[in-house]
């Protein structure tokens, strides 16, 4: 028998506006650059990108997050604590994806838009800022063993840009990794029917977006004292810039503290893979899809 191919909806966070700001900066708005990481990770799935931060009223069709086998929340410059109708949107369709009891995975924005809808909370980080990458992540007891970090070191490096963090987990969640800047890096979320593993790093983006995401939030470095001016941040840019042009240079990651954790893409993007592998492929095998 073939198997039916694997059905992932991308839901974007981000408004338009902010989609388009990322475009103009990187080629790519945060769907697009999930959908090219998993084009990789799982090849042949249909892969469809959906944007409930939109007023676009219901955009999907009755019944399509059941028929979903997974869905992957986008990243996103909103800030949950403050009243907007596209963080009312954004929840309100995690909500619905948990009574759906679809699988869900989410970075930066997604953990903290899982973490809102099953009745968590969010709060600005103030003068702390992780820009560019989380130094020193580490697994809790529970993280050491749970499947969404399996494969890495005891304590690694990632990909991170936010000025947000979830302040409280909901009462059915899992604390998997933190750090000493943000005390909720990875956790399991479980809410109704359904499973939600996510992260406040991005596994998803390349040392490429990363060099990007500096340039677009220099000004707020420099304000927070993680740069003395511009062109300190441009200079710092230009090295995560270029170590993505050549991943292989030593000297490089040496001057950015950085080991293959974060240069290799397949080591960087750990944690989709184990999702999809570990949570997304065993439910779809219970549902009878596979």
């Amino acid at each position: 028998m073939t198997s039916k191919p694997m059905k992932i909806l991308i839901a974007e966070s981000e408004t338009p506006a902010a989609r388009d700001k990322r475009r103009a900066s990187v080629g790519r708005s945060s769907g697009e650059t999930f959908q090219a990481v998993l084009r990789h990770i799982a090849p042949g799935a249909e892969l469809q990108r959906i944007t409930p931060a939109d007023d676009e009223g219901d955009t999907l069709a009755a019944g399509a997050l059941e028929a979903a086998d997974a869905v992957f929340l986008t990243g996103s410059p909103m800030h949950l604590y403050e009243e907007t109708a596209e963080g009312r949107r954004v929840v309100e369709f995690m909500r619905a994806v948990y009574a759906a009891g679809t699988p869900a995975f989410g970075s930066c924005a997604g953990l903290q838009v899982a973490a809102v809808a099953a009745g968590g909370s969010v709060r600005a980080m103030e003068p702390r800022r992780e820009a560019g990458f989380a130094r020193r992540l580490y697994a809790t007891d529970a993280g050491t063993s749970h499947p969404l970090l399996a494969g890495r070191p005891p304590v690694f490096d990632a990909p991170a840009i936010h000025t947000d963090e979830v302040a409280r987990l909901p009462e059915a969640s899992i604390l998997l990794s933190a750090n000493g800047t943000t005390a909720v890096q990875a956790a399991e979320i479980r809410c109704g029917k359904g499973v939600f593993w996510g992260v406040q790093y991005h596994p998803e983006i390349s040392l490429f977006e990363v060099a990007a995401a500096l340039r677009r939030q220099s000004d707020d470095l420099v304000e927070h004292g993680l740069a003395p001016d511009a062109e300190a941040v441009a200079r710092h840019a230009a090295l995560v810039e270029a170590l993505h042009e050549a991943p292989g240079r030593k000297d490089l990651a040496w001057r950015l503290g950085l080991d293959e954790e974060v240069t290799v893409p397949e080591r960087r993007t750990r944690e989709i893979r184990n999702f999809v592998e570990r949570l997304v492929l065993p439910t779809r095998s219970q549902r009878g899809r596979a």
